[in-house]
């Protein structure tokens, strides 16, 4: 990611307000608070972590936090065919529940 970009991600987070900022659990719209995973494998969520647990890298964290993005909802590509796929994925997705979640957080 560009140095600008960066910069740009940085001020767009720092001026969200603390009840926004606890309120988002994910960039993918995943309820972390609700994950099996959390307490099993101590994960702290992508928010809070450079890699997830079950890989080197989650394209859907890259892809947000590339674009300067807190999560995917506030995307110009929402619902992107990325996010789709993790959403309904056969083995692991949620059928769209997280698609709904970014929706839900890019209320104003």
């Amino acid at each position: 990611m560009s140095r600008n970009r960066k910069i740009a991600a940085l001020v767009t987070i720092s001026n969200l307000t603390n009840m926004e900022l606890t309120m988002i659990e994910s960039r993918c719209g995943i309820l972390c608070s609700e994950c099996k995973y959390k307490d099993e494998v101590g994960c702290k969520g992508c928010l809070n972590i450079d890699k997830p647990f079950w890989g080197e890298t989650c394209p859907v964290k890259a892809c947000c936090e590339s674009k300067g993005k807190l999560h995917c909802g506030c995307c110009e590509d929402f619902p992107c065919q990325l996010l789709n796929d993790f959403a309904y994925d056969k083995e692991q997705g949620d059928d769209g529940k997280r698609i709904e979640q970014c929706r839900i957080w890019s209320q104003p």
